[in-house]
């Protein structure tokens, strides 16, 4: 089986950085990171700074310094699979995903991330492994 270990070149419409709509209780977000820094918290004002800031590296460290909600552990990874469900709802995005194929989908990095991704060969991936379950759903 192949691996895709970066979501980084041909490959980056994988990232959560990558621009595509999504929306979240009702308002509209311009990528899944956006969106999900702005879960992080339920206090609107927080919220909408996150949607309205220029990049999602703008989101993400503005999603660092929320009030976080206190039922964020035990919802996050749902809050994520919806989100990612989403974008690949966008025909476009949806048949680059299943272009993978069977492929390993894993969310490298080298910034320590081993919840979401993996780093020097250690981590969940969980994003990873949201990105395989949508994918397979997708292909039906």
């Amino acid at each position: 089986m192949s691996e895709v270990v970066s979501f980084s070149g041909k490959f980056r419409f994988l990232s959560n950085f990558h621009p595509s709509p999504v929306t979240f209780e009702g308002l509209d977000y311009p990528s899944v990171e956006h969106a999900y820094q702005a879960a992080k918290t339920t206090d609107q004002s927080a919220r909408d700074e996150i949607r309205l800031s220029a990049t999602a590296g703008a989101a993400k460290k503005l999603g660092r310094r929320v009030v976080m909600r206190p039922d964020w552990e035990s919802i996050k990874l749902g809050v994520m699979e919806e989100l990612v469900r989403q974008k690949f709802a966008d025909p476009d995005l949806k048949e680059a995903l299943l272009a993978t194929g069977c492929d390993e989908l894993i969310e490298g990095n080298y910034w320590g991330d081993t919840f979401w991704g993996v780093c020097k060969g250690v981590g969940h991936n969980h994003l990873g492994q949201i990105l395989m379950k949508v994918r397979s759903e997708l292909a039906g």
